[in-house]
């Protein structure tokens, strides 16, 4: 296996401002493989879209260095620079297509940029937009587009540039949830067709569960936690990775006990109505926090908080129960008041 196509060493990146100096990153170090889809994931404020101009030196890091290819971009003169940015294509929450192009002539804009002539230039933008679905908008204007469909425009002139990697900044955060999952089927779609690899900056931990195979967790410009997004998802160790597991930091005042469980179903638990059979064998009930099911890679994931009883041996009883059928349980400290 070869080198990772990006590596980030160390990378701090501060902004001084009239009164103080703000660190928007410390000491972020990770690599991304080729071909990964790689999810970068934080609260507002959090430093990931920091990070991600820092992968194309639209900002370049206060410290640390920044590998893409293997190629250290401190290092590289502004012709060098430019070479590998053709090859880093960003798409943006808010499109930033050209109003007054028609939707090919935005496509074929990258390809004037690289010098390509026009007739070669449209035959080239047609092919792209047939893979982004497209095809039949070719003389509308951004104006006449839905917010979906403007966005499948970025990603073709994106591709226009046959990129090595695609830098995705928040791309679905302004769609609804249907268009996000169609964006998100098409970005999966490219990677596997192309092997592009895709980073994909997001607050949403929905859209790392649906198609990204790794994932960073950053929180307040530090990285908290990294893994595939399996490992995260059945098995958060940070307080940050939980927070976006759990859906949010609630905190309830229900029953006397304090002691919450956390249960990680997979496809084939969760056909089993296994807490309806633990309440009747231990004969005492439970409160329910949190219930929900996530597409995690194509594999259906469960997960359920459970409030136990004050009574210390009942408890422990419906802990061995869960167990003694091989599901996954984590105590969790401090879910309620």
């Amino acid at each position: 296996m070869g080198l990772p196509i990006i590596q980030i060493n160390n990378v701090t990146k501060s902004f001084e401002t009239k009164d103080s100096r703000v660190e928007a990153l410390k000491g972020i170090s990770l690599e991304i493989n080729r071909g990964d889809i790689y999810g970068i994931i934080g609260m507002s404020g959090a430093g990931k879209s920091t990070l991600v101009r820092c992968l194309n030196f639209l900002e370049k890091p206060t410290e640390g260095t920044v590998l893409i290819e293997g190629q250290d971009l401190s290092s590289c003169s502004d012709k060098e620079l430019r070479k590998v940015r053709n090859s880093v294509a960003m798409i943006f929450q808010h499109f930033n297509l050209l109003m007054q192009r028609t939707v090919l002539d935005n496509v074929c804009f990258s390809l004037e940029i690289l010098g390509m002539k026009k007739k070669e230039a449209r035959e080239k933008a047609l092919g792209i937009l047939k893979i982004v679905d497209l095809e039949e908008k070719a003389n509308a204007y951004p104006a006449q587009l839905s917010g979906g469909q403007k966005q499948r425009v970025a990603i073709a002139r994106s591709l226009a540039m046959d990129p090595k990697i695609l830098l995705c900044d928040e791309a679905t955060s302004a769609l609804d949830p249907t268009t996000t999952r169609s964006i998100l089927a098409l970005l999966k779609e490219i990677n596997q067709k192309y092997g592009i690899t895709i980073v994909i900056i997001t607050h949403e931990m929905g859209v790392v569960q649906e198609i990204c195979s790794h994932v960073a967790i950053i929180e307040q410009g530090e990285l908290a936690e990294t893994g595939t997004v399996e490992e995260v998802f059945s098995s958060p160790k940070s307080k940050a990775a939980k927070k976006l597991v759990f859906r949010g930091e609630r905190k309830y005042s229900l029953m006397k006990s304090k002691r919450c469980i956390r249960i990680v179903f997979t496809e084939n638990s969760s056909f089993e109505p296994v807490i309806a059979n633990m309440v009747l064998e231990c004969r005492a009930s439970v409160n329910i926090l949190l219930a929900d099911t996530q597409d995690v890679g194509g594999t259906a994931r469960g997960q359920m908080i459970l409030q136990l009883p004050e009574d210390e041996q009942i408890a422990e009883k419906m802990i061995q129960y869960l167990k003694d059928r091989n599901l996954a349980v984590e105590e969790l400290d401090d879910y309620v008041e």
